[in-house]
């Protein structure tokens, strides 16, 4: 992701990366029947649209799709990049609409090739019967934690605190495989599913730094340059509303790094403890091989 003031290759000037400009990317457009549209973002220094933003995409078209229903659930799968210089299409099909489910299969498409697809539970909401919930882990809140702002992630209008300063480009530092990140953003979107949508696109952040940190000798700042890295697979389940004005904490975990791989589980609390979404994250680690043809693979 870029910071402000950069230029893309036409020279036209770069748009700054903040809160507005994430929801004009991810606040899809109809474009006929099925069909969505995302625009696209000048100016990117890495032209690799983020795959929490494609997922992002699809969860917003789905929502307007069936706008009597929530999303409960969405999954995708990577398969090529795509580029921040042109607009991204999401096609959906609708194999079951049904009063209490409803099934949303999704192709997300950019020159007509396809980057992922995936597969959206649609619901309606019901009385508790039982409830109960994951507890929080036992961190500072994020008043006691400082400020997060790597250059390559920085987004106007948008704050992280990582608990510990665990995020660290240092590859001496080592800790355990997890990362917990205190999140949230200056306003309050008009709508249900763009505080979804803000939510999921930061989820396939933090699974390839957490696993790179107990192996001395390597970090996430690596990434791209001698190792390759992205996101090939992620699942969220939406358990109840964020407020993503509100401070929300990713509580995110390696649980297997091995074979070119990494998995980790990652939960959504409120400030208050409330578990408001989980999800997994599946990556790729490997050894870096250039090809002058086509970008290192999504992240």
């Amino acid at each position: 992701m870029g910071s402000d003031g950069e230029r893309a290759a036409a020279g036209e000037p770069a748009r700054p990366w903040d809160q507005d400009e994430l929801l004009r990317l991810m606040d899809v457009r109809p474009a006929g029947p099925g069909r969505y549209t995302a625009p696209p973002h000048e100016g990117a220094e890495r032209n690799v649209v983020e795959a929490g933003q494609l997922l992002a995409d699809a969860v917003v078209a789905a929502s307007k799709e069936i706008p009597e229903q929530r999303v409960t659930s969405a999954s995708m799968v990577f398969s090529r990049a795509a580029g921040h210089d042109k607009d991204i299409s999401v096609d959906l099909d609708v194999p079951h609409r049904g009063r209490t489910y409803s099934t949303v299969q999704a192709r997300v498409t950019q020159e007509d090739k396809l980057r992922c697809a995936g597969l959206i539970l649609m619901g309606t909401d019901a009385d508790d019967l039982v409830a109960s919930t994951a507890p929080m882990p036992d961190v500072p809140p994020p008043g006691d934690v400082r400020p997060f702002e790597p250059a390559g992630m920085r987004v106007g209008g948008r704050e992280f605190r990582v608990v510990d300063d665990a995020y660290d480009w240092d590859p001496r530092h080592v800790g355990p495989p997890e990362l917990m990140v205190w999140t949230r953003f200056a306003e309050a979107p008009r709508a249900h599913y763009l505080h979804n949508a803000l939510m999921t696109h930061s989820i396939t952040h933090w699974t390839i730094a957490a696993a790179l940190r107990p192996h001395a000798g390597y970090s996430e700042a690596m990434a791209h340059k001698t190792i390759s890295t992205g996101i090939s697979k992620a699942t969220i389940a939406y358990h109840d509303d964020v407020d993503v004005s509100q401070w929300f904490l990713y509580a995110n975990q390696v649980v297997y790094t091995g074979r070119g791989t990494t998995q980790s589980e990652g939960r959504v609390y409120d400030e208050a403890g409330r578990l408001v979404a989980s999800y997994a994250v599946h990556g790729m680690i490997r050894p870096l091989v250039r090809r002058p043809s086509a970008p290192d693979m999504v992240l």
